[in-house]
């Protein structure tokens, strides 16, 4: 039975709620906390018990920071790097064209500043090299570097890392690591098949901020002050956020942190990405993942590769202010070219049907710097994973998402060694490709049966979780605050979405060609202001604008909106039902 009676909504949803028993749950919250039924209920829902509230609402990183050394080569390849700083060493960092690439690579420039030290950045071109290390690029950098780290790639890497001769090479990654490990001197990786996967769900970023808590104990027993690594948690839940990491364990503690060090408006890079977005309030994960990082992103996937990682890396506000504005500019064109190839793939992927388990469409001259934003859209389209292919002269080059519950990454590896790839990798819910043209039936029919077997293609449109209902005058600033002290929100850990019952509209007006601003109230009169971002993407848009009086169940995440030193509540709707009397 649906949520509210909800079995089919505007966006042909059904609507899931608590339970008799969570609800159960959720009245002994309420009277052994006494916080708020809407906090209680997502309590409940995170799986917190009322003993542990306090803790949680509270998280202390130095109690959920795990042991650097916990990870494999973690030692090594903290003693290498320092000889490399006493020793005056050339070392150059090679990062990924992606927000947690950039990120990691502006982690270790920024701790090698402040100890005095410069290090070359080589970002690889998304086009002519792609994805990780190539043995051109470690060639040249290991003719000139003693050390090579590489970040948030290279633990698939044999033949490029095999082709440092001469120099040492660390590898500190969160990808999926394959049956063997590349010639590194140390490979620092909680996806290495030899881990225990207690610390997989870290980005790299994450990864490389546990080594820099490493070296600053290493430091420590040499009698030596370290960099103040708090300064850098910015970095850290920036990366974490935008790759879509679970807001889980340290992940949560790491980013709500960061999120606090962000608002201090202390680097340069970061304040000038803020300003360009337009972003007048504090710092959230909403503002990292949709405003900062698709513009980060944005020249990995069209410009310059090395652009994000520069910008993040940037100690002098003018050049700072210079690499942001060419970034928003190479953003607004990547979403133009992102449209066109998302329509192109959706025709495809609608002729094919949306019952496989693997939805997938390949095209030529498809910008390979998008592919991976559309197999996002398209994905949360179908509910089914995605693979999206450019071909350019014979090759494709593709990039896939991932439902809950389903490895991609894994399927992916499987069907590289199986030769159906020329190469392939990632992690559970992304995951990269390239294959010959010829090869793109077999291989798209091999990942679709392999997904199979995990159980993709068994889902159906995804259903509505709803973590309660609230009345309109209930939903108060205080009552946001206090929920948002549950967060941060986002991956593994969703803002908490509640229904408002027997709601009638009282203002509707069209924003754009895609958007719709409201305000709906109950018998009593509370009102709240509301906004329908994408409504017109679906029937939404066009039943609420013309809801003729009619009664409607709205749901929605709550937010403040603040205008003029003013805070106001906001309801974010994503979807709506009439009522059925």
């Amino acid at each position: 039975m649906g949520f509210l009676d909800v079995h089919s909504s505007l966006t042909g949803r059904r609507w899931t709620g608590p339970d008799a028993s969570t609800e159960r749950l959720i009245e002994a919250m309420i009277q052994q906390t006494g916080h708020p039924r809407a906090v209680s209920a997502l309590l409940v829902n995170r799986g917190i018990s009322a003993d542990d509230t306090a803790k949680f609402l509270k998280p202390q990183l130095r109690e959920l920071l795990p042991d650097p050394r916990s990870l494999k080569d973690m030692q090594p390849a903290a003693r290498r790097f320092l000889l490399a700083l006493n020793a005056c060493e050339n070392i150059a960092i090679f990062a990924d064209y992606d927000v947690d690439g950039g990120s990691s690579a502006a982690l270790l420039i920024w701790w090698l500043r402040q100890m005095g030290h410069d290090a070359t950045l080589y970002v690889p071109d998304r086009i002519t090299e792609g994805y990780g290390p190539n043995p051109k690029a470690m060639t040249t950098l290991a003719a000139t570097h003693n050390l090579i780290v590489c970040v948030d790639c290279g633990t698939v890497s044999h033949d490029a890392i095999a082709a440092a001769k001469g120099t040492d090479v660390i590898v500190i990654d969160h990808h999926l690591g394959g049956e063997t490990l590349p010639p590194a001197l140390a490979v620092v990786n909680p996806n290495r098949q030899d881990e225990n996967g207690d610390l997989g769900h870290l980005c790299a970023a994450g990864v490389v901020f546990l080594m820099l808590v490493e070296l600053g104990r290493q430091l420590r027993e040499a009698g030596i002050k370290g960099p103040d690594l708090m300064s850098m948690l910015d970095l850290v839940a920036l990366a974490t956020v935008a790759d879509v990491a679970p807001l889980i364990g340290v992940n949560r503690a790491l980013v709500r942190q960061g999120l606090k060090v962000m608002a201090r408006r202390d680097r340069p890079g970061l304040v000038a990405l803020a300003d360009i977005a337009k972003m007048d309030s504090a710092p959230n994960t909403y503002h990292l993942g949709f405003a900062m990082a698709p513009r980060i992103n944005a020249g990995g996937r069209i410009g310059k590769s090395d652009l994000g990682a520069r910008l993040l890396a940037c100690a002098d506000t003018a050049e700072a202010q210079s690499i942001a504005e060419h970034l928003d500019s190479l953003n607004s064109e990547r979403r133009e070219i992102e449209q066109h190839v998302q329509n192109a793939a959706l025709q495809q992927v609608e002729s094919r049907g949306f019952d496989a388990p693997l939805v997938w469409a390949a095209g030529h001259g498809w910008h390979p710097g998008v592919v991976g934003i559309v197999a996002a859209r398209i994905k949360e389209i179908t509910n089914r994973p995605t693979v999206i292919i450019g071909i350019e002269n014979g090759e494709g080059k593709g990039s896939g998402r991932s439902v809950t519950g389903i490895d991609l990454g894994a399927s992916v590896q499987r069907l590289a060694r199986e030769g159906l790839l020329s190469k392939g990798g990632g992690h559970k819910m992304a995951a990269g490709l390239s294959l010959a043209e010829g090869s793109i039936e077999a291989a798209m029919a091999r990942l679709s049966e392999l997904l199979g077997k995990q159980g993709a293609g068994q889902q159906g449109p995804k259903d509505l979780r709803l973590d309660g209902v609230l009345m309109p005058g209930a939903a108060t600033v205080d009552l946001i605050e206090q929920l948002d002290a549950v967060g941060p929100f986002g991956a593994a850990a969703p803002a908490p979405r509640f229904g408002f019952a027997n709601m009638q509209i009282s203002f509707c007006k069209r924003v754009g060609t895609a958007h719709l601003k409201l305000r709906f109230g109950d018998s009593s009169g509370a009102q709240l202001d509301a906004i329908a971002f994408g409504a017109f993407d679906s029937a939404l848009g066009c039943v609420l604008e013309g809801h003729g009086g009619a009664l409607f169940h709205v749901a929605g995440r709550l937010e403040i909106n603040e205008w003029r030193g003013r805070k106001t509540p906001q309801v974010r709707v994503e979807d709506a039902a009439p009522v059925i009397t």
